[in-house]
């Protein structure tokens, strides 16, 4: 099943990666990369940034983020919290849809468990 969810996230243009990731230590539970992305790499940076993003909501007084999205110049990382701790992940190039990515992140989280 982590593999369908997975394999629907990289069939959209732009997604480089997908990934169920734990999001308490930063370890790889299922992943569907393209050749020369290294799933463990991201996986722990995805990790390491929802702890401080966690960290960073809680100190405010708000929920835990259900979406994060970390851009750079050339492409992506976009994150949605799962149940029981998992983050579902996609790795993207510059170009890709961000608001379709979005809603597909967040529909494979509900089911991802």
């Amino acid at each position: 099943m982590l593999r369908e969810l997975l394999t629907g996230l990289t069939r959209i243009a732009g997604v480089r990666g997908a990934l169920i990731v734990s999001g308490k230590d930063g370890i790889v539970v299922a992943e569907t990369v393209m050749e020369g992305v290294d799933g463990r790499a991201v996986a722990a940076l995805t990790g390491s940034l929802a702890a401080r993003m966690r960290g960073v909501t809680g100190a405010l007084g708000h929920t835990d983020p259900g979406l994060l999205h970390l851009q750079g110049p050339d492409g992506g990382l976009f994150a949605a919290a799962g149940r029981a701790g998992l983050l579902v992940v996609a790795l993207t190039t510059a170009d890709v849809n961000a608001g379709e990515l979005r809603l597909a992140l967040l529909r494979a989280a509900e089911r991802a468990a």
